[in-house]
Protein backbone atom coordinates (compact mmCIF):
# COMPACT_ATOMS: atom_id res chain seq x y z
CA UNK A 1 0.00 0.00 0.00
CA UNK A 2 1.29 3.46 -0.92
CA UNK A 3 1.58 5.67 2.15
CA UNK A 4 0.30 9.24 1.91
CA UNK A 5 2.95 11.89 1.45
CA UNK A 6 2.87 15.50 2.50
CA UNK A 7 3.07 18.20 -0.16
CA UNK A 8 3.61 21.90 0.20
CA UNK A 9 0.85 23.38 -1.95
CA UNK A 10 -2.91 23.05 -1.63
CA UNK A 11 -3.36 22.32 -5.34
CA UNK A 12 -1.43 22.38 -8.57
CA UNK A 13 -2.92 25.80 -9.24
CA UNK A 14 -0.81 27.22 -6.39
CA UNK A 15 2.35 25.65 -7.83
CA UNK A 16 1.39 26.94 -11.27
CA UNK A 17 1.05 30.45 -9.84
CA UNK A 18 4.56 30.25 -8.37
CA UNK A 19 5.87 28.99 -11.71
CA UNK A 20 4.26 31.92 -13.52
CA UNK A 21 5.79 34.38 -11.03
CA UNK A 22 9.23 32.97 -11.78
CA UNK A 23 9.15 32.44 -15.54
CA UNK A 24 6.42 34.69 -16.99
CA UNK A 25 8.52 37.87 -17.04
CA UNK A 26 12.26 37.73 -16.64
CA UNK A 27 12.45 41.37 -15.52
CA UNK A 28 9.49 41.33 -13.08
CA UNK A 29 11.36 41.57 -9.77
CA UNK A 30 8.21 41.92 -7.66
CA UNK A 31 6.80 38.64 -8.99
CA UNK A 32 10.05 36.84 -8.21
CA UNK A 33 9.97 38.23 -4.66
CA UNK A 34 6.45 36.82 -4.27
CA UNK A 35 7.72 33.43 -5.49
CA UNK A 36 10.62 33.46 -3.00
CA UNK A 37 8.28 34.39 -0.14
CA UNK A 38 5.82 31.66 -1.07
CA UNK A 39 8.57 29.00 -1.21
CA UNK A 40 9.92 30.25 2.12
CA UNK A 41 6.47 29.74 3.63
CA UNK A 42 6.33 26.23 2.18
CA UNK A 43 9.75 25.44 3.65
CA UNK A 44 8.51 26.52 7.08
CA UNK A 45 5.73 23.91 6.85
CA UNK A 46 7.73 20.94 5.58
CA UNK A 47 10.90 20.06 3.70
CA UNK A 48 10.93 21.13 0.06
CA UNK A 49 11.77 18.78 -2.81
CA UNK A 50 15.30 19.22 -4.07
CA UNK A 51 14.11 20.94 -7.24
CA UNK A 52 12.15 23.56 -5.30
CA UNK A 53 14.99 23.97 -2.79
CA UNK A 54 17.41 24.65 -5.66
CA UNK A 55 14.92 27.00 -7.32
CA UNK A 56 14.57 28.95 -4.08
CA UNK A 57 18.36 29.21 -3.65
CA UNK A 58 19.04 30.27 -7.25
CA UNK A 59 16.19 32.75 -7.32
CA UNK A 60 17.36 34.32 -4.04
CA UNK A 61 20.85 34.84 -5.47
CA UNK A 62 19.43 36.27 -8.69
CA UNK A 63 17.40 38.81 -6.69
CA UNK A 64 20.49 39.74 -4.67
CA UNK A 65 22.44 40.20 -7.89
CA UNK A 66 19.69 42.42 -9.31
CA UNK A 67 19.64 44.59 -6.17
CA UNK A 68 23.46 44.99 -6.16
CA UNK A 69 23.98 45.97 -9.81
CA UNK A 70 27.00 48.30 -10.06
CA UNK A 71 28.55 47.15 -6.79
CA UNK A 72 32.32 46.75 -6.86
CA UNK A 73 32.40 43.79 -4.45
CA UNK A 74 31.09 40.65 -6.13
CA UNK A 75 32.85 37.93 -4.17
CA UNK A 76 29.81 37.17 -2.02
CA UNK A 77 27.62 36.90 -5.13
CA UNK A 78 30.07 34.54 -6.83
CA UNK A 79 30.19 32.36 -3.73
CA UNK A 80 26.38 32.33 -3.46
CA UNK A 81 25.97 31.44 -7.14
CA UNK A 82 28.58 28.69 -6.86
CA UNK A 83 27.02 27.22 -3.72
CA UNK A 84 23.54 27.13 -5.30
CA UNK A 85 24.82 25.40 -8.46
CA UNK A 86 26.94 22.92 -6.49
CA UNK A 87 23.94 21.96 -4.35
CA UNK A 88 21.77 21.62 -7.47
CA UNK A 89 24.15 19.20 -9.21
CA UNK A 90 25.00 17.19 -6.08
CA UNK A 91 21.36 16.88 -5.05
CA UNK A 92 20.44 15.47 -8.46
CA UNK A 93 23.36 13.04 -8.68
CA UNK A 94 23.77 11.75 -5.12
CA UNK A 95 20.36 9.94 -4.86
CA UNK A 96 21.37 7.80 -7.83
CA UNK A 97 24.61 6.61 -6.17
CA UNK A 98 22.83 3.76 -4.40
CA UNK A 99 24.99 0.77 -5.31
CA UNK A 100 28.27 -0.65 -4.13
CA UNK A 101 30.30 0.92 -6.94
CA UNK A 102 30.25 4.69 -7.49
CA UNK A 103 29.69 6.16 -10.93
CA UNK A 104 31.08 9.35 -12.33
CA UNK A 105 29.03 12.50 -11.80
CA UNK A 106 29.30 13.32 -15.51
CA UNK A 107 27.73 10.03 -16.63
CA UNK A 108 24.74 10.40 -14.30
CA UNK A 109 24.26 14.06 -15.21
CA UNK A 110 24.37 13.20 -18.90
CA UNK A 111 21.55 10.71 -18.54
CA UNK A 112 19.56 13.21 -16.49
CA UNK A 113 19.86 15.68 -19.36
CA UNK A 114 21.83 18.14 -17.23
CA UNK A 115 24.26 20.22 -19.34
CA UNK A 116 27.79 18.87 -19.07
CA UNK A 117 29.33 22.29 -18.60
CA UNK A 118 27.34 22.72 -15.36
CA UNK A 119 29.10 19.61 -14.03
CA UNK A 120 32.45 21.07 -15.05
CA UNK A 121 31.57 24.37 -13.38
CA UNK A 122 30.59 22.52 -10.22
CA UNK A 123 33.98 20.77 -10.22
CA UNK A 124 35.82 24.05 -10.81
CA UNK A 125 33.92 25.87 -8.08
CA UNK A 126 34.67 23.06 -5.64
CA UNK A 127 38.32 22.23 -6.38
CA UNK A 128 39.70 25.05 -8.58
CA UNK A 129 39.44 28.82 -8.91
CA UNK A 130 36.01 30.32 -8.43
CA UNK A 131 34.39 31.02 -11.84
CA UNK A 132 33.70 34.58 -12.91
CA UNK A 133 30.43 36.31 -12.20
CA UNK A 134 29.43 36.28 -15.88
CA UNK A 135 29.87 32.51 -16.14
CA UNK A 136 27.96 31.96 -12.91
CA UNK A 137 25.06 34.15 -14.07
CA UNK A 138 24.79 32.15 -17.28
CA UNK A 139 24.93 28.92 -15.29
CA UNK A 140 22.11 30.16 -13.05
CA UNK A 141 19.94 30.99 -16.08
CA UNK A 142 20.69 27.56 -17.59
CA UNK A 143 19.85 25.86 -14.30
CA UNK A 144 16.54 27.70 -13.98
CA UNK A 145 15.63 26.68 -17.54
CA UNK A 146 16.48 23.05 -16.75
CA UNK A 147 14.29 23.14 -13.64
CA UNK A 148 11.40 24.54 -15.69
CA UNK A 149 11.50 21.76 -18.28
CA UNK A 150 12.38 18.89 -15.94
CA UNK A 151 10.43 19.71 -12.78
CA UNK A 152 7.74 22.38 -13.12
CA UNK A 153 6.27 21.39 -16.48
CA UNK A 154 6.23 17.60 -15.80
CA UNK A 155 4.68 18.23 -12.36
CA UNK A 156 2.00 20.56 -13.70
CA UNK A 157 1.26 18.30 -16.70
CA UNK A 158 1.81 14.71 -15.47
CA UNK A 159 -0.13 13.15 -18.38
CA UNK A 160 2.17 14.52 -21.06
CA UNK A 161 4.99 12.15 -22.10
CA UNK A 162 8.42 13.07 -20.87
CA UNK A 163 11.14 13.83 -23.39
CA UNK A 164 13.35 10.96 -24.40
CA UNK A 165 16.78 10.59 -22.87
CA UNK A 166 19.46 12.49 -24.82
CA UNK A 167 22.09 9.78 -24.15
CA UNK A 168 21.10 6.22 -25.18
CA UNK A 169 21.90 3.22 -23.03
CA UNK A 170 25.24 1.70 -23.99
CA UNK A 171 25.23 -1.97 -25.07
CA UNK A 172 25.92 -4.65 -22.47
CA UNK A 173 27.02 -7.40 -24.88
CA UNK A 174 30.72 -6.33 -24.99
CA UNK A 175 30.97 -6.49 -21.19
CA UNK A 176 29.37 -9.94 -21.09
CA UNK A 177 31.72 -11.11 -23.84
CA UNK A 178 34.78 -9.94 -21.88
CA UNK A 179 33.51 -11.56 -18.72
CA UNK A 180 32.84 -14.85 -20.51
CA UNK A 181 36.34 -14.94 -22.01
CA UNK A 182 38.06 -14.31 -18.67
CA UNK A 183 35.81 -16.65 -16.71
CA UNK A 184 36.22 -19.44 -19.27
CA UNK A 185 40.01 -19.09 -19.08
CA UNK A 186 40.00 -19.39 -15.28
CA UNK A 187 37.67 -22.41 -15.41
CA UNK A 188 39.96 -24.21 -17.82
CA UNK A 189 43.13 -23.29 -15.90
CA UNK A 190 42.65 -22.57 -12.19
CA UNK A 191 46.20 -21.15 -11.94
CA UNK A 192 45.03 -18.10 -13.93
CA UNK A 193 42.45 -17.11 -11.31
CA UNK A 194 44.84 -14.86 -9.38
CA UNK A 195 46.06 -13.20 -12.57
CA UNK A 196 42.56 -12.38 -13.86
CA UNK A 197 40.98 -11.64 -10.49
CA UNK A 198 41.28 -7.86 -10.81
CA UNK A 199 39.99 -7.89 -14.39
CA UNK A 200 36.95 -9.99 -13.47
CA UNK A 201 36.21 -7.71 -10.52
CA UNK A 202 36.44 -4.67 -12.78
CA UNK A 203 33.98 -6.17 -15.27
CA UNK A 204 31.56 -7.07 -12.48
CA UNK A 205 31.67 -3.44 -11.37
CA UNK A 206 31.08 -2.28 -14.93
CA UNK A 207 28.03 -4.54 -15.21
CA UNK A 208 26.64 -3.13 -11.98
CA UNK A 209 27.28 0.40 -13.24
CA UNK A 210 25.41 -0.52 -16.42
CA UNK A 211 22.39 -1.57 -14.34
CA UNK A 212 22.56 1.75 -12.50
CA UNK A 213 22.71 3.60 -15.82
CA UNK A 214 19.71 1.64 -17.06
CA UNK A 215 17.75 2.68 -13.96
CA UNK A 216 18.53 6.30 -14.74
CA UNK A 217 17.52 5.79 -18.37
CA UNK A 218 14.18 4.42 -17.16
CA UNK A 219 13.14 7.71 -15.57
CA UNK A 220 9.44 8.23 -16.21
CA UNK A 221 8.72 4.53 -16.79
CA UNK A 222 5.81 3.45 -14.61
CA UNK A 223 4.24 0.05 -13.97
CA UNK A 224 0.82 -0.70 -12.53
CA UNK A 225 2.09 -2.96 -9.76
CA UNK A 226 4.70 -0.89 -7.95
CA UNK A 227 6.34 2.38 -7.12
CA UNK A 228 8.43 4.31 -9.60
CA UNK A 229 11.72 3.27 -7.97
CA UNK A 230 10.81 -0.42 -8.20
CA UNK A 231 9.58 -0.02 -11.75
CA UNK A 232 12.86 1.57 -12.85
CA UNK A 233 14.79 -1.36 -11.39
CA UNK A 234 12.43 -3.82 -13.07
CA UNK A 235 12.93 -2.08 -16.41
CA UNK A 236 16.71 -2.20 -15.96
CA UNK A 237 16.62 -5.89 -15.02
CA UNK A 238 14.49 -6.64 -18.08
CA UNK A 239 17.16 -5.09 -20.30
CA UNK A 240 19.83 -7.05 -18.40
CA UNK A 241 17.96 -10.33 -18.89
CA UNK A 242 17.54 -9.64 -22.60
CA UNK A 243 21.31 -9.36 -22.90
CA UNK A 244 21.87 -12.52 -20.85
CA UNK A 245 19.45 -14.52 -23.01
CA UNK A 246 21.13 -13.58 -26.27
CA UNK A 247 22.97 -16.41 -27.99
CA UNK A 248 26.58 -16.31 -26.95
CA UNK A 249 25.81 -15.42 -23.31
CA UNK A 250 23.99 -17.94 -21.11
CA UNK A 251 23.25 -20.01 -24.22
CA UNK A 252 26.43 -20.91 -26.17
CA UNK A 253 26.61 -20.21 -29.87
CA UNK A 254 27.57 -23.80 -30.77
CA UNK A 255 24.70 -26.25 -30.44
CA UNK A 256 27.02 -29.02 -29.26
CA UNK A 257 27.91 -26.91 -26.20
CA UNK A 258 24.27 -26.55 -25.16
CA UNK A 259 24.14 -30.02 -23.64
CA UNK A 260 22.47 -30.33 -20.25
CA UNK A 261 23.25 -32.53 -17.30
CA UNK A 262 21.99 -36.06 -17.79
CA UNK A 263 20.88 -36.38 -14.15
CA UNK A 264 18.65 -33.31 -14.20
CA UNK A 265 17.54 -30.56 -16.53
CA UNK A 266 20.35 -28.15 -15.59
CA UNK A 267 23.38 -26.74 -17.44
CA UNK A 268 26.61 -28.71 -17.25
CA UNK A 269 29.13 -27.91 -14.53
CA UNK A 270 31.46 -26.01 -16.89
CA UNK A 271 28.75 -23.61 -17.98
CA UNK A 272 27.63 -23.10 -14.39
CA UNK A 273 31.20 -22.35 -13.30
CA UNK A 274 31.45 -19.63 -15.95
CA UNK A 275 28.24 -17.74 -15.21
CA UNK A 276 27.49 -18.48 -11.54
CA UNK A 277 29.82 -15.76 -10.14
CA UNK A 278 28.11 -13.07 -12.23
CA UNK A 279 24.59 -14.24 -11.42
CA UNK A 280 25.41 -14.57 -7.72
CA UNK A 281 26.86 -11.04 -7.55
CA UNK A 282 23.90 -9.51 -9.37
CA UNK A 283 21.38 -11.45 -7.30
CA UNK A 284 22.97 -10.20 -4.09
CA UNK A 285 22.41 -6.61 -5.24
CA UNK A 286 19.07 -7.18 -7.02
CA UNK A 287 16.96 -9.75 -5.17
CA UNK A 288 14.33 -9.96 -7.90
CA UNK A 289 16.77 -10.87 -10.70
CA UNK A 290 15.99 -14.66 -10.66
CA UNK A 291 12.26 -13.95 -10.84
CA UNK A 292 12.67 -11.53 -13.76
CA UNK A 293 15.02 -13.89 -15.60
CA UNK A 294 12.65 -16.86 -15.23
CA UNK A 295 9.74 -14.71 -16.35
CA UNK A 296 11.59 -13.78 -19.54
CA UNK A 297 12.60 -17.42 -20.17
CA UNK A 298 9.10 -18.86 -19.69
CA UNK A 299 7.62 -16.11 -21.86
CA UNK A 300 9.92 -17.20 -24.68
CA UNK A 301 9.33 -20.92 -24.18
CA UNK A 302 5.53 -20.64 -24.37
CA UNK A 303 5.47 -18.09 -27.21
CA UNK A 304 3.86 -19.46 -30.34
CA UNK A 305 5.73 -17.38 -32.91
CA UNK A 306 9.35 -16.22 -32.58
CA UNK A 307 9.67 -12.46 -32.50
CA UNK A 308 11.23 -10.46 -35.28
CA UNK A 309 14.31 -9.74 -33.20
CA UNK A 310 14.84 -13.45 -32.53
CA UNK A 311 14.41 -14.22 -36.22
CA UNK A 312 16.97 -11.58 -37.20
CA UNK A 313 19.44 -12.87 -34.63
CA UNK A 314 18.89 -16.43 -35.82
CA UNK A 315 19.60 -15.32 -39.39
CA UNK A 316 23.12 -14.34 -38.37
CA UNK A 317 23.83 -17.45 -36.31
CA UNK A 318 22.21 -20.21 -38.34
CA UNK A 319 23.47 -19.79 -41.89
CA UNK A 320 21.74 -22.78 -43.43
CA UNK A 321 18.28 -22.18 -41.96
CA UNK A 322 16.12 -20.92 -44.78
CA UNK A 323 12.93 -20.67 -42.74
CA UNK A 324 13.47 -18.16 -39.91
CA UNK A 325 10.16 -19.07 -38.29
CA UNK A 326 11.46 -22.51 -37.22
CA UNK A 327 12.19 -22.64 -33.51
CA UNK A 328 15.68 -23.48 -32.31
CA UNK A 329 14.87 -26.42 -30.04
CA UNK A 330 18.38 -26.66 -28.60
CA UNK A 331 18.19 -22.99 -27.62
CA UNK A 332 14.82 -23.53 -25.94
CA UNK A 333 16.03 -26.59 -24.07
CA UNK A 334 19.13 -24.76 -22.82
CA UNK A 335 16.93 -21.91 -21.55
CA UNK A 336 14.72 -24.47 -19.82
CA UNK A 337 17.81 -25.83 -18.07
CA UNK A 338 18.74 -22.38 -16.80
CA UNK A 339 15.18 -21.79 -15.56
CA UNK A 340 15.20 -25.09 -13.68
CA UNK A 341 18.57 -24.24 -12.13
CA UNK A 342 17.32 -20.83 -11.02
CA UNK A 343 14.28 -22.36 -9.34
CA UNK A 344 16.36 -25.04 -7.64
CA UNK A 345 18.86 -22.43 -6.44
CA UNK A 346 16.77 -19.43 -5.43
CA UNK A 347 13.19 -20.66 -4.89
CA UNK A 348 12.80 -21.15 -1.15
CA UNK A 349 10.32 -20.00 1.47
CA UNK A 350 12.79 -17.60 3.07
CA UNK A 351 13.19 -15.57 -0.13
CA UNK A 352 9.61 -14.36 -0.36
CA UNK A 353 10.65 -10.80 -1.19
CA UNK A 354 12.07 -11.91 -4.52
CA UNK A 355 8.69 -13.23 -5.64
CA UNK A 356 10.12 -16.53 -6.94
CA UNK A 357 8.07 -19.63 -6.08
CA UNK A 358 8.15 -23.01 -7.77
CA UNK A 359 4.36 -23.25 -7.68
CA UNK A 360 3.94 -19.94 -9.51
CA UNK A 361 6.27 -21.03 -12.32
CA UNK A 362 4.41 -24.35 -12.70
CA UNK A 363 1.02 -22.59 -12.76
CA UNK A 364 2.17 -20.17 -15.44
CA UNK A 365 3.44 -23.02 -17.60
CA UNK A 366 0.27 -25.11 -17.18
CA UNK A 367 -1.88 -22.10 -18.01
CA UNK A 368 0.12 -21.29 -21.14
CA UNK A 369 0.28 -24.92 -22.31
CA UNK A 370 -3.44 -25.57 -21.84
CA UNK A 371 -5.85 -27.00 -24.42
CA UNK A 372 -6.40 -23.62 -26.06
CA UNK A 373 -3.08 -23.79 -27.91
CA UNK A 374 -3.21 -24.91 -31.51
CA UNK A 375 0.49 -25.56 -32.16
CA UNK A 376 2.34 -28.84 -32.18
CA UNK A 377 4.03 -30.41 -29.18
CA UNK A 378 7.44 -29.99 -30.80
CA UNK A 379 7.26 -26.20 -30.61
CA UNK A 380 6.64 -26.33 -26.85
CA UNK A 381 9.01 -29.19 -26.04
CA UNK A 382 11.30 -26.96 -24.00
CA UNK A 383 8.41 -25.66 -21.90
CA UNK A 384 7.05 -29.17 -21.32
CA UNK A 385 10.48 -30.48 -20.30
CA UNK A 386 10.80 -27.60 -17.85
CA UNK A 387 7.36 -28.35 -16.43
CA UNK A 388 8.26 -32.00 -15.83
CA UNK A 389 11.58 -31.08 -14.22
CA UNK A 390 9.97 -28.55 -11.86
CA UNK A 391 7.21 -30.98 -10.84
CA UNK A 392 9.56 -33.93 -10.24
CA UNK A 393 9.63 -34.85 -6.55
CA UNK A 394 6.61 -32.70 -5.63
CA UNK A 395 3.39 -34.80 -5.57
CA UNK A 396 0.96 -31.91 -5.94
CA UNK A 397 2.88 -30.41 -8.83
CA UNK A 398 3.25 -33.81 -10.48
CA UNK A 399 -0.55 -34.08 -10.60
CA UNK A 400 -0.75 -30.72 -12.35
CA UNK A 401 1.96 -31.78 -14.76
CA UNK A 402 0.19 -35.09 -15.48
CA UNK A 403 -2.90 -33.19 -16.64
CA UNK A 404 -0.96 -31.88 -19.62
CA UNK A 405 -0.53 -35.43 -20.99
CA UNK A 406 -4.25 -36.27 -20.90
CA UNK A 407 -5.68 -33.00 -22.18
CA UNK A 408 -6.89 -33.29 -25.78
CA UNK A 409 -5.05 -31.30 -28.36
CA UNK A 410 -6.87 -28.29 -29.74
CA UNK A 411 -8.27 -28.87 -33.23
CA UNK A 412 -6.27 -27.12 -35.91
CA UNK A 413 -7.92 -24.00 -37.20
CA UNK A 414 -8.48 -24.11 -40.97
CA UNK A 415 -7.96 -20.90 -42.93
CA UNK A 416 -11.06 -18.94 -43.95
CA UNK A 417 -12.38 -19.31 -47.46
CA UNK A 418 -14.86 -17.38 -49.59
CA UNK A 419 -17.33 -20.28 -49.35
CA UNK A 420 -17.42 -19.92 -45.55
CA UNK A 421 -18.49 -16.29 -45.87
CA UNK A 422 -21.24 -17.29 -48.30
CA UNK A 423 -22.57 -19.91 -45.87
CA UNK A 424 -22.61 -17.35 -43.08
CA UNK A 425 -24.58 -14.90 -45.25
CA UNK A 426 -27.12 -17.61 -46.11
CA UNK A 427 -27.60 -18.49 -42.45
CA UNK A 428 -27.99 -14.84 -41.52
CA UNK A 429 -30.57 -14.33 -44.27
CA UNK A 430 -32.57 -17.34 -43.12
CA UNK A 431 -32.59 -16.03 -39.54
CA UNK A 432 -33.71 -12.53 -40.54
CA UNK A 433 -36.38 -13.74 -43.00
CA UNK A 434 -39.88 -13.77 -41.36
CA UNK A 435 -41.83 -17.04 -41.49
CA UNK A 436 -44.29 -17.60 -44.37
CA UNK A 437 -47.94 -16.91 -43.55
CA UNK A 438 -49.25 -19.82 -45.59
CA UNK A 439 -47.30 -22.57 -43.95
CA UNK A 440 -46.26 -23.60 -40.46
CA UNK A 441 -43.04 -24.97 -39.17
CA UNK A 442 -42.60 -28.45 -37.88
CA UNK A 443 -42.55 -27.19 -34.28
CA UNK A 444 -45.84 -25.33 -34.84
CA UNK A 445 -47.43 -28.49 -36.29
CA UNK A 446 -46.32 -30.41 -33.21
CA UNK A 447 -47.76 -27.72 -30.88
CA UNK A 448 -51.04 -27.68 -32.79
CA UNK A 449 -51.25 -31.46 -32.64
CA UNK A 450 -50.59 -31.36 -28.87
CA UNK A 451 -53.33 -28.75 -28.33
CA UNK A 452 -55.79 -30.80 -30.39
CA UNK A 453 -54.95 -33.91 -28.38
CA UNK A 454 -55.47 -32.03 -25.10
CA UNK A 455 -58.88 -30.75 -26.23
CA UNK A 456 -60.02 -34.13 -27.59
CA UNK A 457 -58.21 -36.89 -25.77
CA UNK A 458 -58.55 -40.21 -27.59
CA UNK A 459 -59.99 -43.22 -25.82
CA UNK A 460 -57.41 -45.14 -23.90
CA UNK A 461 -56.10 -48.24 -25.50
CA UNK A 462 -56.71 -47.00 -29.06
CA UNK A 463 -54.22 -46.57 -31.87
CA UNK A 464 -54.57 -42.74 -31.64
CA UNK A 465 -52.86 -42.88 -28.25
CA UNK A 466 -49.86 -44.57 -29.81
CA UNK A 467 -49.87 -42.20 -32.80
CA UNK A 468 -49.94 -39.21 -30.42
CA UNK A 469 -46.82 -40.50 -28.73
CA UNK A 470 -45.10 -40.94 -32.06
CA UNK A 471 -45.85 -37.29 -32.96
CA UNK A 472 -43.85 -36.09 -29.97
CA UNK A 473 -40.09 -35.55 -30.18
CA UNK A 474 -37.86 -38.51 -29.48
CA UNK A 475 -37.46 -39.21 -25.77
CA UNK A 476 -40.80 -37.67 -24.77
CA UNK A 477 -44.13 -39.38 -23.98
CA UNK A 478 -47.54 -38.12 -23.00
CA UNK A 479 -48.88 -39.05 -19.56
CA UNK A 480 -52.54 -39.25 -18.58
CA UNK A 481 -54.64 -39.44 -15.42
CA UNK A 482 -54.09 -43.20 -15.47
CA UNK A 483 -50.38 -42.46 -14.88
CA UNK A 484 -51.25 -40.30 -11.89
CA UNK A 485 -51.29 -36.93 -13.61
CA UNK A 486 -53.68 -34.33 -12.19
CA UNK A 487 -54.53 -30.97 -13.75
CA UNK A 488 -53.34 -28.02 -11.66
CA UNK A 489 -52.86 -24.25 -12.09
CA UNK A 490 -49.57 -22.97 -13.48
CA UNK A 491 -46.97 -22.70 -10.76
CA UNK A 492 -48.53 -25.29 -8.46
CA UNK A 493 -46.64 -28.55 -8.06
CA UNK A 494 -48.74 -31.65 -7.59
CA UNK A 495 -46.64 -34.82 -7.16
CA UNK A 496 -47.77 -37.84 -9.11
CA UNK A 497 -46.90 -41.48 -9.09
CA UNK A 498 -45.22 -41.34 -12.51
CA UNK A 499 -42.78 -38.67 -11.29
Amino acid sequence: MTLPRRIQWDSLAELEQVCSWIYADEYDTNAKILAVNRMSAWRAITALPHALESTHALLTVILQDTAQQGSTSRLSLRQSYAAAIIRLVNGLVDPLQTRAYARSVASIAAQLGLPAWLVDLRHAATHEDLPSIEVLREAARESMAWLLHNYFLPTLNPTEPRPSQPVPLRPLAPLLKQYKALSKATVRDASLASRYNLDVTRILRDVERWVAEAKVAARGVRWDDGEEVDSRERWALDRLCDALLEKGALVPLAKKKRALSSASLTPVSTTLAIWTPLLTRLQALHRSLPFVLITRITAHLVSQDPSVEQAEARADMIKFDADLSVRDLSYDRCLAGWANWLVETYADESDVSAGLRREDVVISLVTALGPTRNDTGTETKGARDLLKALARGHPNLEKASALMSILPDAPPSAPWKDEDISVMHERLTSILTPPQASGATEAEDIDAQNVHDDAHPPPQGTQEDASADTALPRGWRRISEQDGWKPSPIGVFVPCAAA
